[in-house]
């Protein structure tokens, strides 16, 4: 069984030093506020995967609010929801994920983020697509008021 899903997450610039996308923390002049490390390319990951294997999302698992999760890790939560899907026999395919931001830069750090979800994913780097995108200055992106991510993921399932 081919299953699709697909995620979609926000956040918010706050005053800050670097954000942190896809594990990678990227030097900037501000950061992503957020319950958890606000990594959002790895939410909309998160929420793609579970939506794949008909699971609740990321809220349902990883409630803002609970203190368990105030600062933590976006990889570390995705190891629990590869740990979560895994258990009802569902295997990781591919993802294509789309950062938009008007800055920081993204691209030079494209091949350290693959690597950091592919070590978390446990598959092959070339398994993992990540693009960035402006939004030619309009909306809140192009005003540079926050960061947003779009994840699509094919899961298997014997």
């Amino acid at each position: 069984m081919i299953r699709i899903g697909q995620g979609f997450d926000v956040h918010r610039f706050t005053d800050g030093k670097s954000v942190i996308l896809c594990g990678v923390e990227i030097e900037h002049d501000k950061k992503l506020e957020g319950w958890s490390d606000a990594d959002c390319p790895v939410h909309a990951l998160m929420d793609a995967i579970l939506g794949a294997c008909g699971l609740d999302d990321i809220g349902h698992f990883f409630p803002p609010g609970d203190m368990r999760f105030k600062g933590a890790s976006s990889l570390e939560l995705l190891k629990t929801v590869m740990k979560t899907v895994s258990d009802k026999g569902f295997s990781f395919g591919n993802c294509d994920i789309t950062i938009m931001a008007e800055r920081p830069k993204i691209g030079p750090h494209i091949d350290a983020m693959k690597k950091k979800l592919s070590d978390v994913i446990g598959t092959e780097a070339e398994n993992i697509g990540i693009k960035a995108t402006t939004t030619e200055k309009l909306g809140f992106c192009g005003r540079e008021e926050g960061i947003a991510a779009l994840a699509v993921v094919l899961m298997t399932k014997d």
